[in-house]
């Protein structure tokens, strides 16, 4: 397990995952969001982001979370692991909720830097509807990749798997 992917609704948890993975295994870790975010919510190109995100493949070790649904197939690629957040809508909807609410006018560390926690209606839309919209493209995609999958339910069965994973 040396290049990793990390999938799933917003709200489901990808980054506080992804941190905690980070530190059990030392491999470093990239944010898609870090990526395709500029100061006061402007993006990059996809020609940027893609560049950005081959820059990652070819080193030897990562932890990529996102999902940025464009790239999930070069990711998948590449990667030896992938970790599907598939979780209910009321979970992520909520999680983003809570989020928001949490972390209102601040950056998160997941987050590029001038980009501060807003509340977003379209985002909020986006999130309730990911599971509906989003979820069979992601999984027809992992049923034909090379990698080892692992797909967590719910925030327990997660957890769980990184309680039992030993800290490099």
């Amino acid at each position: 397990m040396k290049k990793i992917i990390i999938l799933g609704s917003p709200g489901a948890g990808k980054s506080t995952f992804s941190f905690a993975l980070a530190e059990k295994t030392g491999l470093p870790l990239y944010h898609l969001d870090k990526m395709f975010w500029r100061e006061g919510w402007v993006n990059v190109s996809k020609d940027e982001l893609d560049a950005q995100i081959k820059d990652v493949l070819r080193k030897d070790e990562w932890i990529i979370d996102g999902n940025y649904s464009r790239t999930i197939p070069m990711r998948l690629e590449k990667c030896d692991t992938v970790f599907y957040l598939d979780y209910p809508r009321l979970v992520c909807f909520f999680g983003v909720v809570r989020r928001v609410l949490g972390s209102l006018g601040k950056t998160r560390p997941d987050m590029a830097e001038g980009c501060p926690e807003r509340f977003d209606l379209e985002f909020l839309k986006f999130v309730w509807n990911f599971r509906k919209k989003k979820r069979a493209g992601i999984l027809a995609l992992l049923e034909g990749a090379n990698a080892e999958i692992h797909i967590f339910r719910s925030r327990k069965e997660a957890k769980r798997y990184l309680d039992g994973m030993e800290k490099v």
